[in-house]
């Protein structure tokens, strides 16, 4: 059965294509609802008009479904909260120079 933790690995190899970083260290992932071979992934992107958004979904699906045991994937976009600079890693935040 896939984890929490297999989950956010596989979300270590999405990027946000604007950043250059990892939607894990971004702060844009937000959870992860795992019901045996379903999982749902809750994100959010930068801003609501981020031209990315719909290739960061894909890409979120496909490292998802691709994890074994997994047979069916939701994502789903929520700005409740709306992200921040403050929800991302310490290292993405000296990266980015908000440190």
């Amino acid at each position: 059965m896939v984890t929490e933790s297999d989950v956010v690995e596989a979300l270590h190899g999405v990027e946000d294509p604007e950043l250059g970083m990892d939607i894990v260290e971004l702060g844009l992932f937000y959870e992860a609802e795992i019901d045996g071979p379903n999982v749902k992934i809750i994100h959010s992107l930068t801003s609501m008009g981020c031209p990315a958004g719909p290739m960061i979904q894909e890409s979120i699906h496909d490292a998802v479904a691709a994890l074994p045991g997994v047979e069916a994937v939701e994502v789903e976009l929520t700005f409740d909260p709306p992200w921040t600079p403050d929800k991302m890693s310490e290292d993405a935040k000296f990266i980015l120079g908000f440190g």
